[in-house]
């Protein structure tokens, strides 16, 4: 069976749009783990505008960036939309309900890596279709901005290891408990 990872950035007070705030505290651990869950991702599962924000930027990266962005570049990108109508940058739109799509997409032998895409974590949690959460604490309050976990979103989780960066990151993996 596969499986469904959400990776995401987050401030001390749960902001976790426009991440500028990880440039002073992102280093080369963080890089490393990031390209691990990378490798360990057969596909990404993305919200329409997270695809788009990605879309505009990977293409342009990929001499800079070597194998990450190769494997960025190249992986397929399963798509939570209803208004783009073309695909592109190896991407197909999830049709029809979500939940039910992505679950059938679960039922086979990849990873699905969700970045961002906070309305797309938050309804697939409240659907039960995200195996894991890995988490990245700044170490900074941001004090306004989107909040990742939208209210009435509710989630039992079980902590299943963390580390912390040199920077001071903090990284937690959770599963739902």
């Amino acid at each position: 069976m596969g499986r469904i990872v959400a990776v995401e950035y987050m401030t001390l007070d749960g902001v976790f749009e426009e991440p500028v705030w990880s440039g002073p505290y992102f280093n080369e651990e963080l890089g490393a783990w990031q390209a691990d869950n990378l490798r360990e991702a057969d596909a990404l599962l993305l919200g329409r505008v997270t695809y788009e924000g990605m879309k505009a930027v990977w293409p342009r990266m990929a001499a800079e960036t070597g194998d990450f962005g190769a494997k960025m570049n190249g992986m397929p990108k399963h798509v939570a939309t209803t208004t783009l109508t073309e695909p592109e940058w190896n991407a197909t739109f999830i049709e029809g309900d979500v939940a039910e799509a992505v679950a059938k997409l679960r039922t086979g032998s990849e990873t699905l890596m969700i970045n961002g895409s906070a309305i797309l974590v938050n309804y697939l949690a409240r659907h039960n279709l995200i195996d894991e959460y890995r988490v990245m604490i700044y170490p900074v309050v941001a004090g306004e901005g989107r909040k990742l976990w939208e209210p009435g979103t509710k989630l039992a989780l079980t902590h299943i290891g963390s580390w912390r960066s040199a920077t001071g990151v903090e990284v937690i993996d959770y599963t739902p408990a």
